[in-house]
């Protein structure tokens, strides 16, 4: 059992890790200043080929749901993540973006009825003060837009991760189904805002396809799909305290890939957030997932969806 819960973190890891590549792809090989383009790039093409897999649809008070959670995780996230990484000083995004688990305690107290303890909340200070030794750099100007447009995007995907954790899935339906809906309904709240803001697409040369293809697949399709599966049975604690390891993987990858070099500040910083990070997995008991509301059944009568983990994967897998 032990082996398992590990295996699932890790897997779940694996989405924030791969988040970390956003930033170098996106500047060695995407158009420059298209930030709205580039996560409709992410999550329309990603939602659509998962909803083509899935073969599933929404039904009933789904419909909603999923526009919601889809709003929560993407369409409101990414355009709020972006403006903030354009307007914040050097890594101030992300430090702001590191309070995430503080905000998931918040939120799980008031909507999964999760007491927070001071341990954890004594972890996730841990984890943003290594965070910000870590991305840091010299002091500048904050700009209120920016330090506004950081804090939205976090309590969005914080909101968004602890309903989806509440809601659970619909009885029949998997991670793969659930995250298609999210991406998708995200992908199409993303799509007038960027023509209205950016115009019309850029030209894109063979590099700037195979990165868009990378983020479509590997960093939005695969990676939500792992996300959402492990919010679906782990404690909505234990996944956003995996957070922190998209700054430490960017942090990473210009150091072994853009030449960026790390001071021991830095190491040090890395240090604390990564054992924050596993800390967050030591300290939060694992739960039983609630279940979905009552979802009608093609009869029309309603029935309670089987507690996420222990449903079957059909359909299906966030993150």
């Amino acid at each position: 059992m032990a082996a398992n819960r590990a295996t699932l973190i890790t897997l779940t890891a694996l989405a924030p890790v791969s988040w970390g590549t956003t930033y170098a792809v996106t500047t060695e090989f995407l158009p420059a200043d298209r930030p709205l383009f580039t996560g409709l790039m992410r999550a329309l093409p990603a939602g659509l080929l998962l909803l083509s897999l899935a073969r599933v649809l929404p039904r009933g008070a789904w419909w909603g749901k999923a526009a919601v959670l889809g709003a929560l995780n993407i369409g409101a996230f990414f355009p709020l993540l972006f403006l903030s990484a354009y307007r914040m000083p050097g890594g101030m995004a992300a430090v702001v973006g590191s309070v995430g688990p503080l905000f998931v305690l918040g939120l799980s107290a008031l909507l999964l009825g999760q007491r927070p303890t001071v341990r954890n909340a004594l972890t996730g200070v841990v984890a943003a003060f290594g965070v910000s030794l870590v991305v840091l750099k010299a002091a500048g100007a904050l700009d209120l837009l920016g330090v506004l447009a950081a804090l939205a995007s976090t309590a969005s995907m914080s909101a968004g991760t602890v309903l989806t954790k509440r809601w659970g899935r619909p009885e029949g339906v998997g991670p793969l189904a659930l995250t298609g809906w999210q991406l998708t309904a995200g992908g199409l709240l993303i799509a007038p805002v960027a023509v209205l803001v950016e115009g019309a697409p850029p030209a894109l040369d063979a590099p700037a396809l195979g990165g868009y293809l990378y983020l479509a697949l590997a960093n939005t399709a695969i990676a939500y799909w792992l996300w959402f599966r492990g919010i679906g049975r782990l404690t909505a604690t234990q996944v956003t305290f995996l957070g922190p390891l998209s700054p430490l993987t960017a942090a990473v990858v210009g150091w072994a890939a853009l030449g960026q070099a790390l001071s021991p500040v830095q190491l040090a910083g890395m240090a604390l957030a990564f054992g924050a990070t596993v800390a967050g997995q030591l300290t939060a008991r694992p739960v039983s997932a609630p279940t979905a509301a009552a979802a009608p059944a093609p009869n029309g009568r309603s029935h309670a969806a089987a507690p996420a983990g222990v449903a079957a994967e059909a359909g299906r897998p966030y993150p």
